[in-house]
């Protein structure tokens, strides 16, 4: 995600982003969120991810499609279930990633901040949003510095792919992953996003070169994404054969941008263009399962729509390594400490109980099981 208004955040966690990870609220929550409207974009991207229908519309995420077939006997133990993974040389508690969502203000800042916390207590990844403000005016850089409250843990700094188009080179997505603290680099694909943008950039022309030129310069891993369109087996392979050393499909069944940036418009043609591709993009699991067979060994991460833990395991069980989750945390992360730490367990636990009900004790037979069933 990129970045999001709200005035007097009115948010109940669970009530917009879907059925995800719910959690009561504690005495005393208060928003991260100022509760006066500033104009700034980043604070309107969340603010309308929260308040607004931002999802897709007729297009799902695809993984109502699969079902794991049930296993009466496991012949194992719930609490010898091991979540333990390897992505890209770091181990991991878990498969899961807490993905590419905000900062950039001094409110998203503390949002950024909160989720590393969370995120480092319970062994997940942790994407932060877009930092090419905090390259450009060194003064942000604090809101996306979150390497002292998540030690532990692979950070993954984040890039706007477009602008290598724009000035952005090798000098400039390193300087993104100093200011993160970042063990990995992502560049975001976004072009739908951008043409409805305001301040959008839409110079795709030969951007593959450019995102080649930067993953061989660099010497750490770089990553593409989607933000929730999809990525298809062939584009992926393109991506893997320049050098890409992951790629995130963030596919459509979540957050729809071209949606977050029609309530931002002013433009009527724009915010009527806008509303012709609710249902733009590749379903998450068919996006996972593409890439997958077009690379059986290219790392890969499975977002877009996760609704909960059964869908992270579907996403595992279809070949992804790790499961990404977004806007479904983004109101319990806004809500209180304790709302987000009872969303990130409540995916732990419906991973493993899922794992338990197929019988598969680790995330090898997961990714092996013959228990997931397209209907």
């Amino acid at each position: 995600m990129n970045q999001m208004p709200q005035d007097e955040l009115s948010y109940n966690v669970g009530k917009k982003p879907g059925t995800a990870p719910q959690a009561a609220k504690p005495d005393g929550h208060q928003s991260l969120l100022p509760s006066s409207t500033t104009g700034e974009r980043k604070i309107e991207h969340v603010r309308l991810c929260l308040n607004e229908e931002v999802g897709g519309s007729g297009i799902t995420s695809g993984f109502e499609h699969y079902r794991f077939r049930h296993n009466a006997l496991p012949e194992m133990n719930y609490d010898d279930i091991s979540l333990r993974t390897v992505f890209l040389e770091r181990e991991l508690r878990t498969p899961l990633l807490i993905s590419s969502m905000t900062g950039g203000s001094s409110s998203t800042g503390a949002i950024n901040a909160r989720l590393a916390e969370a995120a480092e207590r319970r062994g997940w990844a942790l994407g932060v949003g877009s930092i090419r403000a905090a390259v450009e005016r060194s003064e942000l850089a604090s809101t996306f510095q979150v390497r002292d409250r998540a030690p532990g843990i692979p950070v993954i700094a984040n890039i706007g792919a477009v602008q290598l188009s724009y000035g952005f080179g090798v000098d400039e997505c390193r300087r993104a992953v100093e200011i993160a603290g970042a063990d990995w680099l992502v560049l975001h694909l976004n072009g739908i996003q951008e043409v409805f943008q305001p301040e959008g950039n839409t110079g795709f022309a030969s951007l593959l070169s450019r995102i080649e030129q930067v993953s061989r310069a660099l010497d750490i891993p770089i990553g593409v994404k989607e933000v929730g369109w999809g990525i298809d087996g062939e584009t992926a392979s393109r991506l893997y054969d320049a050098g890409v050393a992951f790629v995130d499909v963030a596919g459509a069944g979540g957050t729809s941008w071209s949606q977050v940036e029609k309530f931002r418009s002013s433009d009527p043609v724009r915010r009527a263009a806008a509303e012709a591709f609710a249902d733009w993009g590749i379903p998450t699991a068919e996006c996972i399962a593409e890439v997958r067979a077009a690379s059986k060994h290219g790392a890969l991460i499975g977002s877009g729509g996760l609704r909960h833990g059964v869908d992270a395991a579907k996403a595992l069980a279809l070949g992804a390594d790790l499961a990404g989750f977004g806007r479904n945390l983004l109101g319990p992360a806004v809500e209180s400490e304790e709302a987000l730490d009872h969303a990130l367990a409540q995916v732990e636990l419906e991973l493993r109980t899922a794992m338990f009900g197929i019988g598969a004790p680790d995330l090898a037979a997961l990714r092996n099981t013959p228990r997931l069933i397209k209907h």
